[in-house]
């Protein structure tokens, strides 16, 4: 491939990202994204022959884009703490760049279960889970932490950072009431949320009292 195809691909995926995050798959035309590429539709074609391919090739950029930024939580050298800390600083960092991204991805995951199911069949949780045991099994145990608990962890912590940004419009008009600005807001909550978390799991173990189904 030619520096000249590298540099078309490149203007594609930059447009494609563009038109399929603002429109979703069902809006996005082909010929609004060779529009946004200043290329001819032909040579679109060219390159994708249609658009379920480019769609699936800019969601699988976008989400080795997120995953590689958090490589560092697999680290065995940071303590649990620090990975919930930079967890937060780096996610929240990434999405404040690309605000309209979880957005975009409920509304695919809604619209096509069975696409992103597909797109993300290669993201090993349980491998996940057995790096956490294995790395801080004596801290998670502290916490009254178990594996069956982990979903509900994970899925906590991630909804922390990522409901202001799917809810950013009602969430910046309330904030205007009460004169928050929304961008400080963000970057206070790279501090406010680790902590809150790590204080959650280090108030004595509660969760050792918590339910879960059999």
């Amino acid at each position: 491939m030619t520096d000249s195809d590298l540099q078309t691909e490149d203007k594609i995926f930059e447009a494609a990202t563009e038109v399929f995050v603002e429109k979703g798959m069902d809006g996005a035309r082909m010929q609004d994204i060779a529009n946004h590429a200043g290329i001819n539709k032909s040579l679109l074609h060219y390159y994708y022959r249609s658009k379920d391919h480019l769609f699936n090739a800019v969601f699988e950029k976008i989400a080795d884009k997120m995953f590689s930024k958090f490589a560092p939580v697999f680290d065995e050298h940071l303590s649990l703490e620090d990975k919930i800390r930079f967890f937060y600083r780096e996610q929240i960092s990434f999405l404040q760049k690309n605000p309209r991204l979880p957005a975009f991805l409920l509304n695919e995951i809604n619209r096509n279960p069975r696409r992103i199911k597909k797109l993300i069949r290669n993201i090993n949780v349980n491998r996940f889970v057995m790096m956490l045991f294995e790395q801080h099994g004596k801290e998670l145990a502290e916490y009254g932490v178990t594996e069956k608990l982990i979903p509900q962890i994970m899925t906590t912590i991630a909804a922390i950072s990522v409901f202001p940004f799917a809810a950013r419009g009602i969430m910046e008009t309330l904030f205007e009431k009460v004169n928050i600005n929304f961008d400080d807001y963000l970057e206070e909550r790279k501090t406010f949320a680790p902590e809150f978390v790590i204080r959650a799991l280090k108030s004595g173990g509660g969760f050792r009292n918590i339910k879960t189904t059999e």
